[in-house]
């Protein structure tokens, strides 16, 4: 990671710390296309997708005092805010209700799903998760794209839980690797 990466996440910070629109434009700007990307893979709907975007945009706003970046980068901590929202929303009956009816969105999706799923390749993250060996690839996919717990998919693939978190663990780790 360079050192004007650094200074100009930091000034970015700032302005979002003082409540400057300016600072938001950029981010949004900067951001959106991803945050977008990661948040439709896991609710597959892009006007569900586009809300949560929005929702994900506000709670950036309004928690930016609680970023800390001897935890992270900041664009780790808003894609994990955009794919914990997203998640939470898999889990609401709003969803649950959703999925049971079939419609003719159905129709459209089929037909707007490639060029939606383009927008998270626009960081090279797909590309970055499908060179990591299957067994991390395919459970970095299901927790962090599908939404699945660490428990669901042990049970899902009869894998020990144990096995599961280090499986993620060191997938994490080989992501990590990449993006320093």
């Amino acid at each position: 990671m360079s050192t004007s990466s650094n200074h100009s996440d930091e000034k970015l910070i700032l302005l979002l710390r003082q409540r400057d629109k300016a600072g938001m434009e950029h981010l949004y700007d900067h951001y959106s296309e991803a945050l977008f990307g990661v948040i439709f893979r896991i609710v597959r709907k892009n006007d569900v997708a586009e809300d949560l975007l929005q929702k994900t945009f506000v709670k950036i706003w309004k928690k930016i005092d609680f970023y800390d970046d001897k935890k992270g980068r900041l664009f780790t901590w808003m894609l994990n805010i955009a794919r914990n929202n997203a998640i939470d929303y898999t889990r609401s009956k709003e969803f649950k209700k959703n999925t049971k009816v079939q419609s003719i969105d159905y129709t459209v999706y089929n037909n707007t799903s490639q060029r939606e799923t383009q927008k998270t390749d626009t960081i090279g993250l797909d590309k970055i998760v499908d060179d990591l060996e299957p067994k991390y690839k395919e459970l970095i996919d299901l927790v962090y794209f599908k939404g699945y717990t660490q428990q669901e998919i042990s049970d899902e693939l009869d894998i020990p839980l144990g096995t599961v978190k280090t499986r993620i663990r060191k997938g994490l780790q080989k992501l990590r690797a990449i993006f320093n």
